[in-house]
């Protein structure tokens, strides 16, 4: 489902649209509208503009069905994920992870449940 070309970054509002259409593909524009947080309050016509905006970022592809649009992921979710972390911790913490682990720490931001995720994990990649 994903291209080989990387999609330039997305907003904060087409992320909302993109994890609509990363749950469930493909949608119309209607669809991604009436899925797409109701908190949002966005109507048909602002999911469209977002879908085109996405389409111009080449993060999303569409085909035509009828008289309608159909709109598909064309990254996938773990390939945004991991292009957006490593991004974040290149320019924040110079590239490295332990600086930002060591950032959240400070501010008691890491829970004993989290510490000890981390810990398991950290544990299996020893193995």
């Amino acid at each position: 489902m994903a291209e080989n070309a990387k999609p330039e970054r997305i907003s904060e509002a087409e992320h909302a649209v993109m994890e609509v259409l990363w749950q469930d593909s493909p949608l119309t524009a209607q669809d991604v509208a009436e899925r797409v947080d109701p908190d949002r309050a966005w109507t048909a016509a602002t999911v469209k503009t977002l879908l085109g905006r996405l389409l111009t970022k080449r993060a999303v592809a569409h085909e035509v069905d009828g008289r309608r649009y159909l709109y598909r992921p064309a990254v996938a979710r773990e390939e945004y994920v991991a292009g957006e972390s490593r991004r974040l911790i290149d320019r924040l913490f110079g590239g490295k992870l332990t600086p930002l682990v060591a950032h959240l720490a400070e501010r008691d931001e890491i829970s004993a449940a989290d510490i000890a995720e981390i810990e398991a994990l950290l544990k299996a990649l020893k193995q």
